[in-house]
């Protein structure tokens, strides 16, 4: 299993701790809000009863009890009467009921109440719960009730809760990548400096190699010491753009179609001849260019379509652009394997390989040179399994000229 696949099954793992706990809170809580519901409209029936039972109590004592279970009740609780008039409520906002006086008490000390306020309660309420039927007088009484505070909190408390673990582990998460990835680019950066490093001095001795082979044995024109030759400079721009990893790479204005041509003419002497390669475009359309830098992104794509084709294939590459956008598109396709759909974006994450021997490196490397380095873009334009892939990589044009199209 390859680092990619492990921090996948990581993340899912993680993903799916978190659901657990997240519907444990939920279950939980839902368990609690069911049971003081039911206790509260346990209370608002005993109110029912309570404001019964006024009517017809005689007794001092008893009467005393009933008041004081009428007003033990903290559910906010309306009463009305077959009419749907109001004629009672507990609970509501003293502010605007005059300190929880009832209807005939306002009438009589010619106090005014605010109708629109009881009614939203009201409306409220029978939203809320079923009313709690009760007869007094021989007229039938309706109690509608609803939530109390602590009710209400309640069952906003687990979504508060999971919203600030969320933002917990978002702002946790974001941290930690941060920090990681700033370690990995020290750790990176170093490396790639020291592996330039080490390659100048046997680079150094292979080009004085050379140069003695040729006086020694008169070979200035052989071809064969002309491709050593493009070899050992191939190395010094493989040292030059490790030296280059973790600096601002200096751009400079190129014609895109001769920067790409002369590396394709230079590789597709070094594969397999069953493999052919096309290339069309405009001619003239420039760009600012790291040339070590854009090389290897070329190399890095043309190798991938290589090792995409079995035997016998063909590579296109084709430059055209975009005068009103201002970019510049440089398509290469294969007639290879194809990619699933659902691996577009994965297969430029660290790690992610098909080859049994590779490290899943290459494309990684290559948004990265192709984004931060050159302010461009590069994706996945289409791909079909069996068929072939295209890879886009989008530049900003400093030109834009139509002329000369091959």
């Amino acid at each position: 299993m390859n680092p990619y696949q492990q921090k996948r099954r990581w993340k899912y793992f993680l993903l799916a701790f978190a659901v657990v706990i997240a519907s444990g809170s939920l279950f939980y809580t839902s368990y609690l809000v069911r049971k003081i519901s039911v206790s509260e409209r346990t209370r608002a029936q005993v109110w029912a009863l309570s404001m019964k039972q006024l009517v017809n109590t005689y007794d001092n004592d008893f009467l005393s009890y009933v008041i004081a279970v009428r007003d033990s009740l903290v559910v906010p609780a309306i009463i009305t009467n077959s009419k749907g008039e109001i004629v009672n409520w507990r609970g509501l906002d003293a502010t605007k009921t005059n300190n929880n006086l009832d209807k005939a008490e306002l009438k009589q000390r010619k106090l005014q109440y605010d109708p629109g306020y009881f009614n939203d309660e009201l409306a409220y309420m029978k939203k809320q719960h079923a009313p709690i039927k009760f007869i007094m007088l021989n007229e039938p009484q309706f109690v509608y009730y609803k939530d109390s505070a602590l009710l209400t909190q309640l069952k906003m408390f687990p979504y508060i809760q999971l919203s600030v673990i969320a933002i917990f582990l978002m702002v946790a998460y974001t941290a930690f990548s941060s920090s990681r990835k700033s370690e990995q680019n020290q750790v990176w950066v170093g490396l790639a400096k020291e592996t330039a490093h080490q390659l100048g001095t046997p680079i150094s001795s292979l080009m004085a190699w050379i140069e003695l082979i040729k006086d020694k044995f008169n070979a200035e024109d052989d071809p064969l010491m002309a491709e050593m030759e493009n070899d050992v400079k191939r190395l010094e721009i493989v040292a030059d753009r490790f030296s280059k990893i973790g600096s601002k790479p200096k751009l400079e204005e190129h014609m895109v179609y001769e920067v790409v041509k002369e590396f394709v003419d230079y590789f597709k002497v070094r594969v397999s001849n069953k493999i052919t390669f096309e290339m069309t475009g405009n001619r003239r359309l420039t760009a600012g260019l790291n040339i070590p830098l854009f090389d290897w992104v070329l190399e890095n794509l043309l190798k991938n379509a290589v090792n995409a084709i079995d035997e016998t294939g063909v590579i296109k590459v084709q430059i055209h652009g975009s005068k009103q956008k201002k970019q510049i598109f440089i398509d290469i396709t294969d007639t290879g394997k194809g990619i699933p759909r659902s691996k577009f974006d994965t297969v430029f994450q660290p790690g992610y390989t098909t080859r049994q021997r590779g490290w899943g490196l290459g494309l990684s490397l290559t948004k990265r040179m192709v984004e931060n380095y050159h302010n461009g873009q590069i994706f996945v334009k289409d791909s079909e399994i069996g068929k072939g892939t295209t890879f886009r990589i989008v530049l900003k044009t400093i030109r834009y000229d139509k002329q000369a199209k091959v």
